[in-house]
């Protein structure tokens, strides 16, 4: 047993004397010895190795310059660290960027280290190079269980760095709160500036810190711009940073005007103004509202300017479209966004919401007295407008009538249209004497004010809009378009360009499009096209998978023996987002793919999509266009094949795709949403046509034609007879009825159309003149509702559904009355594009039935604007 003992205690000084290692001589190479070891705390080596040595602990190495303190501060190897601090190791050494061992423990949040080396006398003042101490590093990573520490031992708790920013500074930028509230507590100067000015508030509201700007203006912090003058508001909004400036704004409410004003400076990103208003609309309702009328105000003020001839065109226009920009976006995602499609602004609804469109008002009637006061002139002299100047340019001097005057204005009474007729004298130029300058060298108001009207009329345009649903025009719109018919075409005509640059509506609503047709053609297809791509793609990432990396997943892999379904199939499945942004296209057992092969695709289905195998077209009598088959229900599938085809022009269109398909006219018109009239059978079948024309313009009393309200229909070889209503076969067509030979004598419900009547401008249900006027309708005789509906709509038919289905210009409308003030003899009016029938308060029923029937059967085809 004791040999056995011995034997072992003499392994056991055999291991120790191994393990045993002894320091270099040369500091240089015993310090990396000893760094990996301080590194990962092994002190009882450490402590080993420096018992026997003569190393200098406070040796410093490397490129920095630091010393084995530093490391083990850094690290936070605390044992380590004690062992080095009682082996003589400098706490306040710095390294060669002026860093102690407690700013590297301050950085790294090592707290026991932190502990250690304030216990041996580590000085907390000591500033690096850049003026940064200790409760710098803290501050910058919000370490505040240690600054709590710390600051005891701070002489200074705003002491400065090199750029003048103290702890406070920088905690407020990074949004530490608690690490704020600790520095205020402990004394911190909370509106001390930097070299440029910037306080706290202004590092907190620069990087968005709504919870710290909060708390410093809650303590008392004061709104102080920098230097240069940008404000902490200013460095909210740049940044987008809606709910700091919420915070702001609640401290400090004259800021909210601020704001809206914001909207006409340049030099401020429009989408981060968008998105602080957007964020202080949805706090209330009160809010939202509030900022919709701030906005509006702000819009009719720079819309007059703009209709000021005074005015720097460019810059007024730029910020008026800015403008009634930011006020449709937070108009439609507010609290109260419109859900039902009516226009509110319009139809008399007294909603709160509809209180923000008043202001605007103003801006609207000195447009309309303007594009009126043109029309009139363009009446008089329809071969030269250029005489309008006669009435607006008025010389200046005593012996002339001053341009205030002007018998044009002299019913304006508002400000905005005051300042108009002031400024009508600016279409001229006068010297310093007050002599006018050549005539011949003066342009017409119409070239002189048609770009600032334009592009007051696409601010309206755009009003409208917001308040309609999606692809939807309003009401409103379309009539001031009808109204201003004459104008507005001789804007177009002088100068093409205002299609692209203001009147986008010509471009996207199919029902305003129809009466411009033959201007916006006569326009270069290349425009036309740059137009519709650049609004197309607008915000919308890169279109071209050619240039990113191609998602197996995402390939439409197709068989060439059955393209057209196995398209239809792969396509119904893909992911619609996916497809808008590219297309890759694979056929099935081949290895290409790129835009070579997705042309091949569209070429070959371009070609599927008519072949008569499937039904789903039949050639016109023109042999080069194809209409919709009306026997397309002989393939089970005709529906899902017609929505195949439309997604594949729709993509085609979309990437720019060439297909080698012509169709009807009428087939573009349904495509487009433009009503489709009877000529348009002439790209169907010209000879029907012409005679469908011959029967319109001549006298069919005594020809003996025999037609009725039906037709034949070549169903697979078969004739068959189609009545146009029931039993219209019988029913013959005469002199008297021809205009409803295309569409045929509908049976109207009255109690369904009551049903479906709207009432605006002053009228209700219960009105003594709408009782009248209902009875009057029961009254009629059907052809009599058929003209009264014709009338109204500028259709005599009742779509299928019912009177809940009548379609308008922009989409479903109901049947409207409007009230008009009435006068002896005044005849009912009507606005076929919105449906509305104009009614004047008929002090008897039998003046409203005598009156309404004049209308009727002298008016009823005529398009009247009340």
């Amino acid at each position: 047993m004791e040999r056995a003992m011995e034997q072992l205690n003499r392994l056991t000084r055999s291991l120790r004397r191994a393990r045993t290692v002894e320091l270099p001589d040369d500091n240089e190479t015993a310090v990396y010895t000893l760094m990996p070891m301080v590194m990962a705390d092994q002190h009882r080596s450490v402590s080993e190795l420096l018992s026997n040595s003569k190393f200098d602990v406070n040796y410093a190495f490397g490129r920095v310059k630091r010393s084995l303190l530093h490391i083990a501060a850094n690290c936070g190897s605390v044992e380590c660290l004690v062992l080095l601090l009682k082996k003589g190791a400098n706490p306040n050494y710095q390294d060669i960027s002026g860093c102690t061992p407690l700013h590297l423990a301050a950085r790294n949040g090592q707290k026991k280290c932190m502990s250690k080396l304030l216990e041996y006398s580590a000085d907390v003042n000591i500033c690096n190079n850049e003026g940064l101490t200790a409760i710098h590093w803290l501050a910058v990573n919000g370490r505040t269980e240690l600054l709590h520490d710390l600051v005891q031992h701070v002489s200074n708790v705003d002491v400065e760095d090199a750029m003048g920013q103290t702890a406070l500074h920088v905690a407020c930028q990074n949004g530490h709160k608690t690490t704020v509230q600790c520095l205020l507590d402990s004394g911190a100067d909370i509106n001390r500036p930097n070299v440029s000015g910037a306080t706290p508030l202004y590092f907190a509201c620069s990087h968005g810190q709504r919870d710290t700007a909060q708390i410093l203006l809650m303590r008392g912090a004061k709104y102080l711009p920098d230097k240069n003058g940008v404000t902490p508001l200013d460095l909210c909004v740049q940044g987008g940073y809606g709910e700091t400036c919420e915070v702001l704004i609640q401290y400090h409410p004259r800021l909210f005007q601020t704001i809206i004003q914001m909207t006409q400076n340049e030099d401020l990103r429009e989408n981060m103004l968008r998105q602080v208003l957007e964020h202080l609309s949805q706090q209330s309702e009160s809010q939202y509202l509030k900022i919709l009328t701030s906005l509006a105000e702000v819009a009719t003020t720079n819309g007059h300017k703009l209709l000021s001839l005074s005015s720097n065109y460019e810059a007024q226009m730029k910020s008026l479209l800015r403008i009634v920009r930011i006020f449709c976006h937070v108009f439609r995602i507010g609290p109260s966004s419109p859900s039902n499609g009516n226009d509110m602004g319009y139809n008399g609804n007294k909603t709160p919401r509809s209180q923000v469109f008043k202001p605007l008002e103003l801006l609207w009637h000195s447009l309309d007295e303007w594009l009126v006061l043109i029309a009139t002139e363009l009446m008089k002299n329809k071969r030269d407008s250029a005489n309008i100047t006669s009435i607006l340019l008025k010389q200046k001097g005593p012996d002339h009538q001053d341009a205030t005057s002007a018998p044009s204005f002299a019913t304006a009474g508002a400000e905005g249209r005051k300042e108009l007729s002031t400024n009508a004298v600016e279409l001229k130029t006068y010297d310093v004497a007050g002599k006018q300058e050549a005539c011949a060298d003066c342009q017409d108001v119409v070239s002189m004010t048609a770009n600032r009207l334009s592009a007051v009329i696409q601010a309206f345009y755009m009003c409208c809009s917001c308040q309609m649903p999606q692809g939807m025009t309003s009401p409103r719109f379309i009539e001031f378009v009808c109204k201003h018919d004459d104008v507005l075409k001789c804007f177009v005509n002088r100068n093409p360009k205002i299609i692209f640059d203001h009147f986008h509506f010509l471009l996207e609503c199919p029902e305003l499009m129809s009466r411009f047709m033959h201007i916006i053609k006569a326009q270069p297809f290349k425009d036309r096209c740059e137009w519709f791509y650049e609004h197309l793609h607008a915000g919308q990432p890169d279109s071209d998978m050619v240039h990113r990396p191609v998602n197996e997943n995402d390939i439409l892999l197709v068989h060439r023996d059955s393209i057209f379904r196995s398209s239809c199939e792969v396509v119904s499945k893909a992911n619609c987002a996916k497809l808008k942004q590219g297309i890759a296209v694979r056929f099935h057992g081949e290895e290409g793919m790129g835009q070579g092969v997705v042309r091949e695709w569209f070429d070959i289905l371009s070609s599927e999509i008519v072949n008569p195998d499937y039904a789903l077209f039949t050639q016109s009598a023109d042999g080069t266009t194809f209409q919709p088959n009306s026997n397309s229900s002989v393939n089970p599938d005709h529906l899902n094949y017609f929505r195949f085809a439309g997604q594949i022009l729709g993509l085609a269109l979309n990437h720019r795709q060439l297909v080698n398909i012509y169709f009807t006219r009428s087939f573009y018109k349904h495509i487009l949403g433009i009503p489709v009239n009877y000529q348009d059978v002439a790209s169907i079948d010209p000879e029907y046509a012409k005679n469908l024309q011959w029967i319109l313009d001549n006298d069919i009393s005594d020809l003996g034609l025999e037609l009725t309200f039906s037709v034949e229909t070549d169903v697979f070889g078969a004739m068959e007879e189609v009545p146009l209503k029931p039993g219209g076969a019988s029913i013959l067509v005469t002199q008297e009825n021809k205009e409803l030979l295309l569409s045929g004598m509908p049976e109207i419900d009255v109690n369904d159309w009551l049903k479906n009547t709207e009432y605006t401008s002053g009228y209700e249900r219960g009105d003594q003149v709408i009782q009248w006027f209902w009875d009057v309708v029961e009254e009629l005789t059907q052809e009599e509702r058929v003209l009264l509906l014709q009338f109204v709509t500028g259709s005599s038919r009742v779509p299928h559904g019912g009177f809940a289905h009548i379609m308008g210009g922009s989409g479903l409308q109901n049947f409207t009355i409007a009230a008009v003030p009435y006068t002896a003899n005044l005849l009912p009016t009507s606005s076929t594009c919105i449906n509305m029938l104009k009614l004047p308060e008929y002090p008897s029923k039998e003046i409203l039935k005598d009156r309404l029937l004049v209308a009727l059967h002298c008016g009823s085809y005529g398009y009247t604007m009340a």
